[in-house]
């Protein structure tokens, strides 16, 4: 398995940093469910380190909303936003259309701002490649909204698994599944919607963690659409394997009722099972094993093999202070996109990371050309 990604760094972004201590002022584009939900509910919070100070969206009632809650100015056009100089914009958060990720984040930087994208951050590794290079040569600071690399569960299944208890990791399953019918723009394939493109960069960001965000894995993947009333998938199961890597075992469904689990875990030593919430695993200690021999020649008597394992059980539970996995996945996002605005720190997950990602979507829906319909 690939060594803890939470504690990697990157090359610290050029030409971005504010004073520490800087209230940074932020305009924010997209006020539907994430934009609002998501970014402006979170981070009027933290008036300590973000003050929104505009937000675009194409919707009237939308903008009287925010200029009501945040005090703040308000656009029906993004670009009025992200071109008004008075508003001495630090960050632009990007909450536009999936589809429209790419292009706006392209925008945003070219108009000298920096910009945190909302998932998906693109369509192609070649559009991930362009943006990558608009922030080398504008010299601003490309961020993507992966909080969930941030998640408690996932830190502490690479706590495990990094302590070795459970020996050499053969396989990691992943399911984020649930029962549903969509009906909204998500389901589109005009808007790089579906279940892998909006659900799938959460899971997917964490799978790549074990298998290595150092190579471009082998994929096989099926997709389909089965319950949405639109063109894209909402049946996604995808493998990921790389020689010497973890294999990955990935689903993002929409018509499981049942998830026993959202992680599995096969070791030589033991094995884990959990949900967001609980982890429990098992192990034996090598040390500790009764020594055993293959014997060829029949056993005698009606007898079968008896391997006198004492195996190790331990669980986990999510501590209090992080049962609200959307605020404390967002904390951490947002307190180290700060410090790398105001002190250089490096970002902890980098554009380059999210481009691996991309790259393994895209060649899932390379081998599954679903008919567009709309």
């Amino acid at each position: 398995m690939a060594k803890q990604d939470i504690a990697k760094k990157a090359a610290k972004p050029a030409k971005v940093v504010k004073p520490a201590g800087r209230v940074l002022r932020l305009g924010v584009i997209g006020q539907g469910r994430s934009g609002r939900n998501i970014h402006t509910e979170f981070l009027k919070n933290v008036p300590e380190k973000f003050k929104i100070v505009a937000v675009s969206d194409l919707l009237a009632d939308r903008c009287e909303r925010a200029a009501t809650e945040y005090g703040c100015a308000t656009y029906q056009d993004y670009r009025e936003m992200i071109n008004d100089k008075s508003l001495n914009l630090d960050l632009v958060v990007n909450s536009s259309f999936s589809h429209m990720h790419a292009p706006i984040s392209k925008e945003i930087m070219l108009a000298g701002l920096n910009v945190l994208s909302e998932k998906p951050f693109a369509r192609t590794s070649d559009e991930v490649k362009e943006l990558i290079g608009v922030s080398k040569q504008t010299g601003r600071l490309l961020a993507v909204f992966q909080q969930s690399r941030f998640a408690p569960y996932y830190r502490k299944i690479n706590e495990i698994l990094l302590s070795g208890v459970l020996g050499r990791i053969k396989m990691v399953k992943i399911a984020f599944n649930n029962f549903a019918r969509r009906y909204d723009w998500q389901t589109l394939q005009a808007f790089n919607a579906g279940g892998l493109f909006n659900t799938g960069p959460h899971p997917m960001d964490q799978a790549l963690g074990f298998i290595g965000r150092d190579i471009m894995p082998n994929v096989w993947c099926k997709m389909d659409v089965v319950n949405s009333l639109g063109d894209a998938d909402d049946f996604c199961k995808v493998m990921l394997s790389y020689p010497g890597r973890p294999i990955i075992d990935l689903e993002v469904c929409s018509n499981s009722h049942f998830n026993p689990y959202v992680y599995q875990v096969y070791g030589t030593y033991g094995s884990l099972t959990g949900t967001m919430n609980r982890i429990e695993w098992k192990y034996y200690k090598p040390e500790e094993a009764p020594p055993v021999k293959l014997i060829r020649e029949p056993l005698p008597g009606p007898s079968y093999c008896s391997d006198k394992l004492e195996f190790q059980s331990e669980a986990w539970e999510v501590p209090a202070e992080e049962k609200d996995l959307f605020n404390s996945t967002s904390a951490r996002f947002y307190d180290n996109l700060y410090d790398a605005l105001t002190k250089g720190t490096a970002l902890v997950i980098t554009p380059e990371q999210v481009g691996q990602q991309i790259a393994v979507i895209e060649e899932c829906h390379r081998q599954n050309p679903l008919p567009r319909k709309f």
